[in-house]
């Protein structure tokens, strides 16, 4: 009699076992897929439409007879028309736009110089110094906007100690005059001729020039304040990622601590860069709740921002349909400039790319070359330095 072969289990196809576990990655990630599309994506698509409608703010403004499509007649209102909602969206783009000038530079630099500090090997309490420069980032803006308005009030803390040194303090939150003008001011200038003129987005170049007012300010030294404990961790961790060989190479080769750092250090931190500037143009850009705190001083003309006037203009004004063009306005102009430091912080010693072209996984033999650039720059000399990033 004859025995029947033992079967065999048949090996499953390489084809169906993908497709099982493609199906098994879809449904495992579609929770969050639904929530992000449920609760951001649709409301920025609403938003969008909505800029293009005259849609009032009441019942809903999708299949509703009573909602037109008016086109662009909404970035009309805030770019081009001779109406006075240009004219005050011009203003909140300037006092924006002093304020991005000012905070994102100093709040950078003012983080980087604290990481390097709390990173020296000889600093002791390393722990509490962390805290105690990360603690104004995780305290309550508004608390710390009301403490502000309180120490730079007329007969406040701040123009007490100014008295003491026999300086006569300015009223900070209701002084509008720019900066700029106070100082023209203080030498007998005055206004050119023909600076009156209404200008770019309605705004007389008079004003364009008047720099922050006294008011702006005090949000500047508060900004910078509460934001700089939070890039300070991100510098931390790029300057722990560094290894210590770095800097003793660069010692090695006769480079002083100053020179270790911005021809070694500092390009090797440009990733960590190139993230605290694209946040914190986001953060300044987007500023809210400080100017809401000092919508009732004198000065608040010169506080308002085009996040405020959103709000403003869609709840106070209703509408809805301009308050949504600002906010699309707003997400052009954020993009345009984390483009534009994009560039500036590319590397020039590399070949150009496209900006959406991906780059490949960062490799150990990539990292020393950036040392080894670093410490070509340094043999060079100045005459060379130039052709860095």
């Amino acid at each position: 009699m004859a025995t029947r072969a033992p079967a065999t289990a048949r090996a499953p196809r390489r084809g169906s076992t993908r497709d099982g576990e493609s199906r098994a990655g879809w449904l495992f990630i579609s929770p969050a897929l639904i929530i992000v599309g449920v609760f951001l994506i649709a409301p920025i698509v609403l938003a969008l439409w909505v800029s293009f409608t005259d849609w009032n703010g009441r019942n809903s403004p999708l299949f509703n007879d009573n909602v037109d499509v008016i086109g662009l007649d909404n970035y009309a209102a805030i770019t081009t028309d001779d109406r006075l909602t240009r004219d005050l969206f011009g203003r909140a783009i300037r006092n924006n736009l002093f304020y991005v000038l000012l905070v994102v530079p100093l709040q950078t630099a003012l983080a980087l110089f604290l990481a390097v500090q709390v990173n020296r090997r000889l600093l002791k309490a390393k722990g509490f110094f962390r805290t105690a420069f990360y603690f104004p980032s995780v305290t309550s803006s508004i608390a710390i906007t009301g403490v502000f308005l309180f120490l730079f009030q007329a007969s406040g803390a701040v123009n007490a100690v100014l008295a003491w040194l026999q300086v006569d303090g300015p009223n900070w939150m209701a002084d509008p005059r720019g900066i700029v003008h106070v100082v023209i001011g203080a030498f007998g200038g005055g206004e050119p001729g023909g600076w009156d003129a209404p200008g770019f987005l309605g705004v007389s170049a008079w004003e364009w020039a008047a720099g922050p007012s006294v008011a702006q300010l005090v949000l500047i030294v508060m900004a910078v304040f509460t934001t700089s404990g939070t890039f300070m961790l991100l510098f931390l961790a790029g300057l722990q990622s560094i290894g210590a060989e770095v800097g003793e190479a660069a010692l090695m080769d006769g480079a002083n601590a100053r020179q270790s750092f911005f021809n070694v250090t500092l390009p090797m931190l440009r990733p960590v860069l190139f993230t605290v500037l694209t946040l914190g143009l986001i953060g300044t850009w987007q500023v809210f709740d400080q100017v809401y705190l000092t919508r009732g001083t004198p000065a608040a003309a010169t506080l308002t921002s085009p996040a405020y006037m959103a709000y403003d203009q869609a709840f106070t004004e209703n509408e809805p349909g301009i308050a949504a063009a600002i906010a699309f306005v707003l997400f052009l102009i954020i993009i345009a400039f984390s483009l534009l430091q994009r560039f500036v912080l590319c590397d020039r010693d590399e070949p150009s790319r496209p900006l959406l072209r991906r780059r490949g996984p960062r490799t150990i033999a990539s990292a020393d070359g950036g040392v080894a650039q670093g410490t070509a720059r340094l043999r060079a000399g100045p005459t060379e330095r130039g052709t860095g990033g």
